[in-house]
C-alpha cells in the first residue's frame, strides 16, 4: 500500500521539544514515574509532571444531493489535498459542537449529526479523530475558512490517491461500508 501520510512536522503531529517547567521555569528531565508506563516529563524543581496528552479533531462525512461532500486543505499539513471537514475540539467545546462548527466553517453548510461512524487512532500519532455522520440542513457548499475548494462526489469518484490523512481515507471506507448497495 502507498503511504500517503503527509511528511511535514505539524505540532499537532508531533511533540516540540518542550524544556521548561509551565508553573516554575525548572529544567524538564525525562522519567519513568511508574513501570510499564512511558517516560514523562518532569520538573526537576518543583516536580510538576507535564502529561503530552492527544489533541481531539472532529470531522464529518456530511452527503449533499447523494454525494460526499469533501474540502481541499488551504493550509498544512495535507496543503492542497482532500478530507471530510474538521477539525479541533476547542477547549471546554464539545466534540458534538466542534464538529458542527469545524463543517459550517469549512463548507458553509449548516448540519445535524445522525450518527457517530467511528473513532480513530494511529501509532504515533498525536490526534484522535472523532468522526460523524451529519445530514445537511441549510446552506450551499463552498469554500469556508481553511479549504481551497468543495468537491461533491459519488462514491467512485472520490479521489483515492488525493485524500490528506488516513482517518479520511478509513472515514470514507467505513461510510461506504456501511452504506453501499
Amino acid at each position: 500500500m502507498v503511504d500517503l501520510e503527509p511528511r511535514m512536522v505539524h505540532p499537532h503531529q508531533e511533540h516540540p521539544s518542550y524544556r521548561f517547567c509551565p508553573l516554575c521555569g525548572g529544567d524538564l528531565d525525562q522519567r519513568v514515574i511508574k513501570p510499564k508506563e512511558p517516560e514523562r516529563l518532569v520538573c526537576r524543581r518543583c516536580g510538576f509532571v507535564y502529561y503530552l496528552d492527544p489533541k481531539i479533531a472532529a470531522c464529518t462525512v456530511t452527503t449533499y444531493e447523494d454525494r460526499i461532500v469533501l474540502v481541499k486543505r488551504s493550509i498544512s499539513p495535507g496543503y492542497g489535498q482532500w478530507v471530510i471537514p474538521g477539525g479541533f475540539v476547542d477547549r471546554g467545546e464539545t466534540v458534538e459542537s466542534a464538529a458542527i462548527r469545524e463543517t459550517l466553517e469549512e463548507t458553509e453548510m449548516e448540519v445535524r449529526l445522525t450518527s457517530l461512524l467511528n473513532i480513530y487512532s494511529y501509532p504515533g500519532s498525536l490526534v484522535v479523530i472523532v468522526a460523524y455522520l451529519a445530514e445537511w440542513l441549510a446552506g450551499i457548499p463552498q469554500a469556508g475558512d481553511e479549504t481551497l475548494e468543495i468537491g461533491l462526489f459519488h462514491p467512485p469518484e472520490i479521489p483515492w490517491e488525493n485524500l490528506a490523512f488516513s482517518s479520511t481515507r478509513d472515514a470514507l471506507r467505513d461510510y461506504l461500508a456501511r452504506f453501499s448497495t
